[in-house]
């Protein structure tokens, strides 16, 4: 079974900074796509960033030139670095996975219980 847990949200100041975590646990040999979306209230949750193994990265529009995802293939691990938030950014955060290499077979589309970031003065 493979589990995602994030890590690294919080309360900050608009125009500061915050890096998410997310490492992927289980008996895996390789992920292909690992993302991260967004979900505030009330709205539908949305692509913020995503990141292929070969480190082919997409990014929302609304984040471009302020927010880097990144990742470790060897520890399974993906990143979200984000620079000059604005409260607009205010939102659960949630960490994706998609066609995972496992011991039983290929696993799509695994999710992260979300993190909290919260952007207020």
């Amino acid at each position: 079974q493979v589990q995602l847990v994030e890590s690294g949200g919080g309360l900050v100041q608009p125009g500061g900074s915050l890096r998410l975590s997310c490492a992927a646990s289980g008996t895996i040999f390789s992920i292909n796509v690992m993302g991260w979306y967004r979900q505030a209230p009330g709205k539908q949750r949305e692509l913020v960033a995503t990141i292929t193994r070969g480190g082919i990265t997409n990014y929302a529009d609304s984040v471009k030139g302020r927010f880097t995802i990144s990742r470790d293939n060897a520890k399974n691990t993906v990143f979200l670095q984000m620079n000059s938030l604005n409260p607009e950014d205010t939102a659960t955060y949630y960490c994706n996975a998609d066609r995972i290499r496992t011991l039983i077979g290929t696993v799509s589309d695994v999710w992260g219980q979300g993190t909290q970031v919260t952007v207020s003065s």
